[in-house]
């Protein structure tokens, strides 16, 4: 049946699912493409690279080939950053967020007809649902090939990296009442680092490991820590008998030579009531309103894999808009020329420094990265992992709505337009305004 030409934007739709479903991944950045041209406009998807420095344009045989952008300095990247949609000023192109639910893939470039009003409903119905459509099309395309990632690759990754990259969930998830944001670097040669999270019946389930040695084995150990970690989850089992359940897999198989460090907690949703457990690893802290309040020092026992781990989990009650932090020692223990650590204290102000700016959790723990692999001459001597969970701030579903639209009145932000737009979809974070 043939769309009226009065509903371009059905028309673009259905001209990507029809292709969409049956397509091989690489083939979605074309099809993109050509749902955009079914409406009049150009459309070109570029993909954020593993270290989240750069924006790879993904290729489309009825595009010119495209250039690499910097994050940093650039419009798309600003776009990618902040999870807002971005007008070039003086032309109709518009840079919007390529989002999976609130995990950034990387960005959108629309080309208009000139003279297309940017603000107009019509428009902002017809980039948003495309976005929409196009982000989840990719995440879904990811694991049935590799057309798509290896535009994220730089160079060539460790088989320890490899391994470990395909056990770690997305980096990013949103639900109503939390958000949880992971990174780990090196992103190429990383070998004994992980984390984990689910949310199941209104709990979230999280988890942060850190295995002996930065080879294989470690990775090995890791990868162990994170399956043994997901039975006990998916079989009920509570806290306790989980840690032990890890434990005496990494026991089993390495007989106390090798083992890991971690934290397994369970926070609820609805009351923001935080359970956890601390296996020799660094205790975890509590920013609340842009600054640490708090270290969470209880729930101790022995490493994981060298048995005998009996603990009392430990508790603790959020408040709305608290962030829980935690690391691996990697991330403080980063040195630079002159020996010097990069330390708890700097770690918690960077992280008040972008609560200040006003960024989102996951561009909070891009730039916290970045500052750490500076510190320490791009070069990281030990694995270094961050997982964050913000509860209740609100904050998942102003990253989950759509790309172009917030609650209140709409007007487009532009390149040089550095107030408030009622476009912003990250409002803030704990408090601070961006």
């Amino acid at each position: 049946m043939e769309l009226p030409a009065a509903q371009p934007t059905l028309r673009s739709l259905r001209t990507f699912m029809d292709g969409a479903h049956v397509a091989a991944p690489g083939e979605v950045p074309e099809l993109a493409t050509r749902a955009a041209q079914a409406a009049g406009w150009s459309a070109r998807l570029y993909m954020a690279d593993f270290e989240q420095r750069l924006l790879v344009p993904l290729p489309a045989p009825s595009l010119p080939p495209g250039e690499v952008l910097p994050i940093e300095g650039t419009l798309a990247g600003r776009a990618f950053m902040r999870s807002e949609p971005l007008a070039v000023p003086g032309a109709a192109v518009l840079w919007v967020p390529l989002l999976d639910g609130i995990h950034r893939l990387g960005v959108i470039e629309f080309t208009m007809p000139d003279g297309t009003d940017l603000a107009a409903e019509e428009t902002e119905d017809r980039y948003t649902l495309l976005a929409h459509v196009y982000g989840h099309m990719i995440a879904g395309k990811l694991p049935y090939g590799d057309a798509l990632a290896i535009h994220a690759r730089r160079r060539s990754r460790t088989v320890a990296s490899e391994l470990l990259a395909s056990l770690l969930p997305p980096l990013t998830f949103g639900c109503p009442g939390l958000v949880v944001s992971g990174i780990l670097e090196p992103c190429y040669d990383v070998a004994a680092d992980a984390f984990d999270y689910s949310v199941i019946d209104k709990t979230a389930y999280l988890a942060i490991f850190d295995a002996t040695g930065h080879d294989l084995r470690g990775t090995t150990v890791a990868a162990v820590a994170l399956a043994a970690c997901r039975k006990g989850r998916r079989d009920g089992r509570g806290l306790v008998d989980t840690a032990n359940l890890i434990d005496n897999a990494i026991l089993e198989l390495w007989g106390g030579q090798l083992f890991a460090t971690g934290l397994l907690a369970e926070l609820e949703i609805a009351t923001g009531r935080l359970r956890y457990l601390v296996a020799g690893h660094p205790p975890p802290f509590v920013m609340r309103r842009g600054r640490a309040v708090k270290e969470l020092v209880g729930g101790r026992r022995i490493l994981f894999g060298l048995g005998d781990g009996a603990v009392v989990v430990a508790e603790e009650w959020l408040e709305s808009g608290d962030w829980v932090v935690m690391y691996t020692d990697g991330v403080v223990e980063a040195r630079d020329a002159q020996g010097t650590f990069y330390g708890r204290e700097r770690l918690e102000d960077q992280f008040r420094r972008t609560a200040a700016a006003g960024f989102p959790a996951p561009e909070t723990l891009r730039r916290v990265m970045h500052e750490v692999l500076d510190h320490q001459g791009g070069v990281l001597q030990d694995d270094a992992s961050i997982l964050v969970a913000q509860w209740a701030s609100g904050e998942e579903d102003q990253l989950a709505a759509s790309p172009g639209r917030s609650y209140e009145a709409r007007r487009l932000r532009t390149g040089t337009d550095r107030a408030r737009s009622p476009l912003d979809t990250t409002t803030s974070v704990n408090g601070a305004s961006a």
